[in-house]
């Protein structure tokens, strides 16, 4: 089974090194996308001025270095998986001059500290593709300090998520994608009501809540929302690259249409939604 985690591990690592420069070049975007996550993590936290904070699964640096400009005499370890997100959370940091923090590529399920090493810890949008979710709740419980606080943001239910649906759901028509086990890393793996908040219980957390938060994707253009998935969005692409150009033609035609139904306003901005879990130590 361990081998089985360090192969899921690898392939995770590679892929976001390989997609790391599409984000670099779309982190205005998806930070304008994401941020109403980040803000409710950071406000279910509570971070006080001289707080240590964990950031995991860090990506290009947020909510880490917003929660490093809250915590000034404190400061903020920002960590993720892939080597090419923390090379850019750091030119992050050095562009908005924000100098109280520490960034480390790390694996969430043997985080290099000590336990009670952090008063909180953030983590948007890592879960669902942590190998062992278990294993990587019960590691942030480990470092946490007594007292210590957690919020972490998974994505919702396909539902209520058409920025990734829209594409993923007219590829799917097209085309017969391998299924993933049950309960492997995926979009959607902790969507399931109630699923995170025992993750939590079982981890040893407690006043634990579920809040949902809904965003939206300004992309303004259905010619905009496409290049932006075919460069940020692993499954997007590894799906396309197996198609010919007639077949991945067509898909985009389709999927211009059933934007553009569904938003047949000039401006785009594509609906989404996340669930913020916060537990306690």
């Amino acid at each position: 089974m361990e081998k089985q985690l360090e192969l899921i591990r690898e392939q995770q690592r590679a892929s976001w090194n390989k997609f790391s420069p599409g984000w670099k070049k779309w982190d205005e975007l998806f930070m304008d996308f994401l941020k109403p996550m980040g803000d409710e993590i950071i406000h279910q936290l509570n971070p006080e001025n001289d707080d240590v904070v964990l950031d995991i699964a860090s990506g290009t640096g947020e909510p880490g270095l917003s929660i490093a400009n809250l915590v000034k005499n404190g400061k903020v370890v920002i960590t993720d998986l892939a080597e090419g997100m923390v090379d850019i959370a750091r030119e992050n940091a050095l562009l908005r001059g924000i100098n109280n923090i520490e960034t480390l590529t790390c694996d969430v399920s043997d985080i290099p500290f000590l336990d009670n090493s952090f008063d909180a810890i953030s983590c948007r949008f890592g879960f669902m593709f942590f190998p062992d979710m278990l294993l990587a709740a019960k590691e942030m419980h480990r470092v946490l300090k007594p007292g210590g606080r957690i919020a972490t943001s998974v994505w919702n239910v396909p539902e209520k998520n058409f920025w990734i649906t829209a594409m993923m759901g007219t590829i799917n028509q097209h085309m017969e994608l391998p299924a993933s086990p049950p309960g492997s890393p995926g979009m959607f793996r902790a969507a399931k009501e109630g699923l995170m908040a025992d993750i939590f219980k079982q981890a040893g957390l407690k006043n634990i809540s579920v809040t949902e938060v809904k965003s939206q994707m300004n992309c303004g253009t259905t010619d905009l929302y496409w290049t932006v998935m075919n460069e940020v969005a692993a499954p997007v692409v590894a799906a396309l690259s197996n198609t010919d150009e007639f077949l991945k033609e067509k898909i985009k035609r389709e999927v211009f249409d059933v934007v553009n139904r569904k938003y047949p306003d000039q401006y785009l901005k594509i609906d989404a939604s996340s669930l913020i879990i916060y537990g306690e130590k």
